[in-house]
């Protein structure tokens, strides 16, 4: 059985665009042949899509890096180049895609076959055929195709299941599973027997439903002690919970003290004791003081209790019945918000900055960009580039900033002097 894993840490980068192509017509017997240099291709997507046969982030922990196809070069013939083929990326129905840089979930995977264009791929750059016009009939420059960046996500499965077991270890959670579904859990008398969530079918007068076996709930499990920690984010997406109760005491523990701590550790992880809750008090077949019963009945208040035994199946019916009739009543969880990611390049986002006396900076992914479409030994090349920076802004930033006539301008790994 492959381990099971619900949470990884992934780079994803979409597929750089291509270059534009610089190219003129070369034909016998014509003379001066135009512009013809084609387009660069658009760079692959990474695209997610939910996958029901997958159950585990397994596969990220071995292969954390992920990139999609570049956009081919433009080409002589106003030829377009390739666009780049798209990644695409199965997950397990239920995983939720963070940025890891700002937080923002970007992504949730809630539903089979869910298909999300995480990041989209550069556009290819123009070839030299687009910048002909009637007085610039030879342009010997082309624009770069947009450069995408590699960013960091973080991936959590969340199991979607319609009921959940919750609990402290052993009080047999596993066992009401496998009794009430075809689950098989790993069922011992020792605690955290159970170690990833275990989910199975129920069918119970003619309804069926999903049921999730969360593995041990212990005091503090919402600060990462015991496994709580690791699985807690489980129990967000189911409709309610059966919380699962030793009343027998047969590990010399106190039903109600194990019923108020499991609460809290709810409560601090999201309030999720705020979901409809049912008690199934287990073990009944051993229990010898009655008095447990009526005592967690009068902690729990409103909250129904079913006594049960997972070992003779005593009182089940009871318990199937209320969660049936609750399933028709709660609605599901509803799906997280996304958030859309930023663009890679802003064409508009420069920053200009005084670095010393007399000399400016001006920096940005989208000035990076402008150098690299520009032919300094083409007049007409840098005329285009000097037209730019006055239609984008910079030229009023530099003013604004201070810049006078022979100031220092520094744009990457270029330096001159400012002239109006």
């Amino acid at each position: 059985m492959a381990s099971f894993v619900d949470r990884a840490k992934v780079s994803f980068k979409a597929g750089n665009g291509g270059n534009g192509s610089v190219s003129f017509h070369r034909e016998k017997f014509v003379v001066n042949g135009g512009p013809d240099g084609g387009d660069g291709g658009k760079g692959g997507n990474i695209v997610l899509v939910a996958d029901s046969n997958l159950h585990t982030l397994l596969d990220f922990r071995y292969k954390k890096k992920y990139h999609a196809e570049n956009g081919a070069p433009g080409a002589s013939r106003n030829r377009t180049g390739k666009s780049g083929q798209d990644l695409v990326i199965p997950l397990p129905v239920g995983t939720v895609v963070f940025e890891e840089e700002s937080g923002r979930l970007v992504a949730d995977m809630s539903e089979d076959g869910k298909q999300k264009v995480l990041l989209h791929g550069g556009n290819g750059g123009f070839g030299n055929a687009r910048f002909a016009t009637a007085t610039r009939q030879a342009p010997n420059f082309a624009k770069p195709g947009i450069e995408t960046i590699e960013r960091r996500f973080i991936l959590e499965l969340k199991s979607i299941a319609d009921v959940g077991l919750v609990g402290f270890p052993n009080v047999g959670k596993s066992s009401i599973l496998a009794r009430v579904t075809k689950a098989r859990p790993k069922i011992a008398a020792y605690h955290f027997t159970t170690l990833t969530p275990n989910l199975g079918i129920c069918s119970y007068a003619g309804q069926s439903f999903v049921m999730a076996d969360i593995p041990g709930l212990i005091e503090n499990a919402s600060e990462g002690a015991g496994l709580g920690f690791n699985f807690l984010r489980h129990v967000e997406r189911t409709r309610f919970l059966i919380h699962v109760v030793d009343v027998s005491g047969s590990e010399g523990r106190d039903p109600v003290e194990d019923y108020h701590l499991i609460n809290k550790e709810l409560s601090r992880y999201g309030e999720l004791d705020k979901k409809v809750m049912l008690i199934a008090a287990n073990k009944t077949d051993i229990m010898h003081d009655e008095d447990n019963l009526t005592r967690l009945r009068e902690a729990v208040g409103d909250i129904p209790v079913y006594p049960v035994s997972a070992a003779t199946g005593e009182g089940f019916n009871e318990l199937l019945g209320k969660t049936v009739e609750l399933l028709s009543i709660v609605e599901a969880e509803p799906f997280f918000e996304e958030e859309e990611l930023m663009s890679d390049i802003d064409v508009e986002e420069f920053t200009v900055e005084k670095i010393a006396e007399r000399e400016y900076s001006v920096s940005g992914k989208s000035i990076d960009m402008l150098i690299k479409s520009v032919n300094f030994s083409d007049y007409e090349s840098l005329q285009w580039f000097q037209r730019t920076l006055r239609k984008s802004g910079i030229i009023d930033a530099l003013k604004e900033a201070g810049c006078e006539e022979g100031d220092s301008v520094h744009m990457g790994d270029l330096e001159f002097d400012y002239i109006e």
